[in-house]
């Protein structure tokens, strides 16, 4: 019962908002992210996706033509590509190819171990070669936590995909940008982000001789597997009165879905990723709106759509799939 009551206790965010005296208005669009379906080599306890090896959902060629086309004609500045596993769909290489001709940057969500599986030999040099910006899950610089988080033998895998991404100047060249993702391990909020970042840099560099460029501190989103283990744990409702406590108004003027635009694995149009987990669609859900009805005119007067798991967004120091908003 106590569960329930703080649950239906938590206000609207956008009464929270309000209260703040703050409006969640958008920004002209800066990152198209394409979510390119939820097949992933990996069942990692926090994912919002619910993505795993047994997921059939991924982006058709039809689909990645589309929002190509749709591209092409845009200011769109950067393509973040997230899944799922990326490089798993087969016309991954096609997209990212198409993608840099138009001269866009494109940032791949790389959990490294892909970089070991049997047929993915390619995916260094190919990112390499087109100059891929790389964010890459490293929950921990420690095996324990990496491995409770992500599966067994899932840090090595890493460190020795980090290794291999080193050798060809990821993190050392200007253009090959590499970036790395903390994520808590269980019902709390990530450490501040500059000073975690210290942390790892300092133990990869002794320990395994990596570098990197900069560390993301993003929260655990109140959706889909990690809501799953929050209930299982019997922290669900603790989890979201966190959240609301530490509610920061500073984080608001930072958050995503201000300058993204979100498309799904069959191109439909989202604030965020997390609000396309959710089905929080633009448009009514048998016709939800699509990328090629999209003008950017238009689509900066829609409102941000939002609900509870918007305070994961902006407790703390905020959290973006750039890391911290404050």
């Amino acid at each position: 019962m106590a569960m329930l009551s703080v649950l239906q206790n938590l206000p609207p965010f956008t009464n929270t908002l309000a209260a703040n005296h703050l409006e969640l208005t958008r920004q002209a669009p800066r990152v198209l992210q394409v979510s390119i379906g939820k097949l992933c080599n990996l069942t990692c306890v926090h994912c919002h996706v619910n993505a795993g090896p047994r997921r059939k959902e991924i982006m058709t060629r039809a689909t990645v033509d589309q929002i190509l086309d749709w591209l092409q004609g845009t200011d769109i500045e950067v393509v973040d590509l997230t899944g799922g596993t990326p490089e798993m769909i087969p016309d991954f290489r096609y997209m990212v190819e198409q993608i840099r001709a138009m001269g866009k940057r494109v940032m791949d969500r790389c959990n490294l171990t892909i970089l070991n599986e049997p047929g993915y030999e390619w995916v260094a040099d190919f990112h390499a070669e087109h100059g891929v910006e790389i964010v890459a899950s490293m929950p921990c610089y420690c095996p324990k936590n990496v491995n409770e988080q992500r599966g067994d033998g899932v840090f090595d895998s890493s460190i020795k995909a980090l290794q291999t991404l080193n050798a060809l100047g990821y993190g050392i060249e200007p253009h090959l940008k590499l970036d790395l993702v903390y994520n808590p391990n269980g019902a709390s909020l990530p450490p501040e982000q500059s000073e975690l970042e210290t942390d790892y840099k300092r133990e990869l560099k002794a320990h395994f001789d990596i570098v990197f460029g900069k560390l993301y501190a993003i929260t655990n989103m109140p959706i889909a597997r990690f809501t799953s283990y929050l209930k299982r744990e019997g922290v669900h409702a603790d989890y979201m009165q966190l959240l609301l406590d530490n509610f920061n108004p500073g984080s608001v003027q930072g958050l995503m879905c201000r300058d993204t635009i979100n498309v799904d694995w069959e191109g439909r149009v989202y604030d965020c990723d997390f609000n396309q987990q959710l089905g929080l669609v633009h448009g009514e859900k048998a016709a939800p709106l699509m990328v090629l009805e999209v003008a950017f005119a238009a689509w900066q007067k829609l409102p941000i759509l939002t609900a509870s798991h918007c305070y994961g967004c902006t407790a703390g120091q905020g959290s973006s799939c750039g890391g911290a908003t404050v």
